[in-house]
Parts: C-alpha cells; sequence; structure tokens
C-alpha cells in the first residue's frame, strides 16, 4: 500500500501548487537553475527564446522557458540552507507526488539542478573573477543531518579528518561533506571552472569569521580552513548553500551542483560589490551546458 503524504507534511495550496514555491507540477522543467538573488531570475531568463509561465511567491520567483530548444526552469531559492531544504523538498514533489492522490509516482523523475552563485575565496588561486565549481561541500549548517541516510551520501573519510584538523568544538555540531553529481560537474565545470571544496556556513559573519560587534568563538577558523587539503584539493571557497544542495538531492535521487563566481578574496581581503554585469558570463556558459 502507498504511503498517503498529509496535508501537515506536503501543504498544497488550493490552487493545486506547492505551498512554498506556488509552483503547479506541470511548471516545472527537468533542467533547473537555482539562484539565491529573485532579481537575478530576470537576468537567467532574459536569454530565454519563449517563456512559459513566471511565479512569484515571498522570495521564491520562478520563470519556466525555452533556451536553445532546452525546457529550462529558473528559481531563486533566497539566502541559506535552510531556504535549500525547503526549495529541494518542494521541486522533488512536484517531480515525483502526485498532488491529487497525495502518493509518490511509480516513475522516479531525475531532476539536474545547477546552483549559480556568488561565494568568497580562500586561496590565492581563486582571486575575484574566478569561477568555482563545488566537488564536494563541508556544510556547517547540520541540515543534512536531520535526514536518515545522510552517511550513504556523504564522504565519512573527509568528516572525519576535517575535524581533527580543526580540533572541531562539538557545540557547534557535526559538519558533513556532501558530494556533487560528479558526471554534471564534468558537464557544467569543463576546463574553465576551478574545481574544489566548499565550505557552506550557517550565516555571512561569524560563522565566516567576520567579526564585526560581536566576538567569534574561534578567531583562528579561517587559517585553519585555508591550511586543510585532502586528496590534493584544498577549500576554495565559502558560501552558504552548495552542501544541503548536493546533499538533499542526492538523497532524493536528484543530479545538483553549485558553481560560484568569487566576489571577496579573504587571502587577499578584497571585495567587489559591483558583481552583477561580470556574473552574465557565468550564467551563459551554465545555460550552453545545462
Amino acid at each position: 500500500m502507498k504511503k498517503i503524504f498529509l496535508s501537515s507534511e506536503l501543504p498544497i495550496n488550493d490552487d493545486g501548487s506547492a505551498f512554498h514555491l506556488h509552483l503547479r507540477p506541470e511548471q516545472l522543467a527537468d533542467r533547473v537553475i537555482l539562484v539565491g538573488d529573485p532579481g537575478r531570475v530576470n537576468m537567467v531568463a532574459s536569454y530565454f527564446e519563449t517563456i512559459e509561465c513566471e511565479v512569484q511567491s515571498r522570495e521564491f520567483h520562478t520563470i519556466t522557458g525555452t533556451y536553445k530548444g532546452k525546457r529550462i526552469t529558473c528559481l531563486s531559492h533566497g539566502i541559506g540552507c535552510d531556504n535549500i531544504d525547503i526549495v529541494v523538498n518542494e521541486l522533488d514533489a512536484l517531480a515525483n507526488i502526485d498532488f491529487e492522490t497525495r502518493t509518490e509516482k511509480d516513475k522516479h523523475r531525475t531532476l539536474t539542478l545547477v546552483r549559480i552563485g556568488t561565494c568568497g575565496g580562500l586561496q590565492p588561486e581563486t582571486p575575484i573573477g574566478t569561477f568555482v565549481a563545488s566537488v564536494k561541500s563541508i556544510g556547517f549548517d547540520g541540515l543534512l543531518n536531520y535526514y536518515a541516510g545522510r552517511n550513504n551520501v556523504c564522504d565519512l573519510q573527509m568528516e572525519k579528518v576535517f575535524t581533527e584538523h580543526m580540533h572541531w568544538n562539538p557545540i557547534k555540531g557535526a559538519p558533513y561533506v556532501a558530494i556533487a553529481d560528479s558526471e554534471l560537474i564534468n558537464q557544467v565545470a569543463q576546463d574553465d571552472m576551478v574545481r574544489g571544496y566548499t565550505v557552506a556556513c550557517g550565516g555571512f559573519y561569524g560563522p565566516q569569521g567576520r567579526e564585526l560587534r560581536a566576538p567569534i568563538a574561534d578567531t583562528e577558523q579561517n587559517k585553519k580552513i585555508e591550511s586543510f587539503e585532502y586528496e590534493d584539493k584544498r577549500i576554495c571557497n565559502f558560501e552558504m548553500e552548495s552542501s544541503a544542495l548536493a546533499g538533499l538531492a542526492s538523497l532524493l535521487g536528484h543530479r545538483a551542483m553549485t558553481c560560484c563566481m568569487v566576489i571577496a578574496n579573504r587571502y587577499t581581503t578584497e571585495m567587489n560589490t559591483d558583481y552583477k554585469n561580470s556574473i552574465d558570463t557565468l550564467i551563459k556558459k551554465v545555460l550552453d551546458r545545462i
């Protein structure tokens, strides 16, 4: 007997759309580009030849259309892994749960999810303007630890080596290492993106080692992160969503990765706040390669 997803577990709006995203199943393409900023959805969709639908709900702005014959959905997720939890679960529900019967569909539908974002570089070889593809993401947010099966989609040995290297304080919760889809990494990153490790933080200030008026607990955190090396790769960048995206997508049977443009380099203490035009190049690459 099929499991029935109750309304308290899967809220569905009166118009048959997912509770937060306000998307209906037929409005979702198999290829999905994810961006943080709702305004960036229009940048991506400006390259579409046709626009099928546009939906706006809170920070979740969606446009589905076609680009060079490919049906693509572009969706903004806002900031943070908590929002990724909402977005990935509702996208999977739209693809794999029958909203009329509230039961799982007989045939699994696999989504391809590519997040285009901005990040802070952590190494001298990732200056401002570098494109970074996150091969593995170390989640400081703890989100994936709430799901059964997290050990099956994480690099447990890397988790162990990292926590030992960092002298990790357990009061912060256990970090996890989520793995991006390797075929998708090859498809999108090709030979013009740096492939490395990413730290996905639960915040922009303290969790990334920024200290304003509130002192941070570990003033050596960033130095330890910069010096970490595993399997001949180093941690290239900070951002805030890649771990939850890669981890949840793997648990649910989807392909996912994150590629970011470096807009700040913590190693050289440089920052570019006027990056909106230069990220256009990354958008075009992803559209062509997804």
